[in-house]
């Protein structure tokens, strides 16, 4: 059954489309991939879902409850958690300290220091960063960061994590490391939507994916039928992509 569905999602800048009559949906448990060319509507979409950009038209349900006019923070607190394409951290604050924003602000009840501390900490543990809690993040590696802010939107304890581009900048012991933290994430229960461009993980990780081009929904199935799509790999994944996949 669907955690989250779009119903003729749509997002205009101007009289542009960024998003158009796009129906979706992800499957509690699942991880699903969202591939596309530069300007496809990815992240545009994600926007919609954490309510970062308000909906032209359509409708997006997350466990059938209606997200259109949500808030972001109303959104969090409902369950739903993000990282970002660029990530979003707070350089001059230590490891533990972002985290800890997310274990405060993300809970839909009143969260005291120590039950915030434990779950931010537990955190930061389960994304392999416990030697480095104090450390400033301004002084970390890229991939680091990134694991930071997964950490600090685990703390908000989601039930669906939006992954906007998390191996972006990584090289290939990086990526695989990140695949095998997203499949964990995925193991504790948490449904997974995520945004990538590494064709090493979308097609090694997600059950399924989808394809947006010029806004629109082009293709979806498994990596196997996507791989296989011949729209596809004209638009997007090219001959050589996709005989390496």
């Amino acid at each position: 059954m669907p955690i989250l569905e779009g119903q003729d999602v749509t997002k205009y800048f101007g009289g542009l489309a960024a998003v158009s009559h796009v129906d979706f949906y992800v499957d509690r448990g699942e991880i699903v991939g969202l591939i596309g060319p530069n300007g496809a509507g990815k992240t545009t979409l994600f926007n919609l879902i954490s309510a970062a950009l308000p909906i032209s038209a359509g409708e997006i349900r997350f466990k059938e409850q209606k997200l259109n006019g949500l808030k972001p923070h109303q959104i969090c607190k409902k369950g739903v958690s993000r990282t970002f394409q660029e990530t979003k951290v707070f350089g001059n604050m230590s490891v533990l300290q972002n985290v800890l924003v997310g274990a405060f602000f993300g809970s839909p009840n009143r969260v005291s220091g120590a039950d915030a501390a434990r779950e931010a900490t537990q955190a930061v543990d389960f994304v392999g960063l416990p030697a480095m809690s104090a450390t400033p993040i301004q002084d970390l590696t890229l991939v680091n960061q990134k694991r930071v802010e997964v950490a600090r939107a685990l703390a908000t304890r989601p039930e669906l994590l939006l992954l906007d581009e998390l191996m972006a900048g990584l090289n290939s012991t990086e990526v695989s490391e990140a695949m095998e933290l997203v499949t964990r994430i995925r193991d504790t229960g948490i449904t997974i939507f995520m945004v990538e461009h590494v064709m090493k993980a979308i097609m090694g990780i997600c059950e399924r994916i989808m394809v947006l081009h010029h806004g629109e929904k082009i293709a979806e199935g498994t990596p196997r039928e996507i791989a296989a799509n011949k729209k596809v790999i004209e638009i997007y994944l090219g001959e050589e992509t996709y005989a390496g996949s």
